[in-house]
């Protein structure tokens, strides 16, 4: 699969307004509301940060969706340069006090 953006938050309430179908979306949490959020946004697949293990309900239920998960031990901000300098960018670009999608 190929991926060119991606979203972070531990908000799944701003994951649904920014997050852009076909993106990775980088987070903190580990229960199946993640997995639910990706879905409704075609989420291309969830990667989890600090270390942290999602539950067996997140993997079950990702496993039913088709959504792969991957797991880091470094934090979001860790995560997002090390995704930025290999070529991923962010969904969205703040610009004159408006956003931008990156489509």
């Amino acid at each position: 699969m190929e991926v060119k953006t991606a979203f972070g938050a531990d908000l799944m309430s701003d994951v649904l307004a920014f997050a852009q179908s076909g993106s990775l979306l980088l987070t903190g949490l580990t229960n199946p509301q993640v997995i639910r959020t990706a879905d409704v946004l075609d989420i291309s697949a969830i990667i989890i940060v600090r270390g942290k293990r999602p539950s067996p309900d997140t993997v079950q239920l990702a496993g039913d969706l088709g959504i792969p998960i991957l797991v880091t031990r470094f934090i979001l901000f860790e995560t997002a340069g090390r995704l930025y300098q290999s070529g991923i960018r962010g969904c969205l670009v703040k610009v004159d006090g408006s956003v931008h999608s990156h489509g």
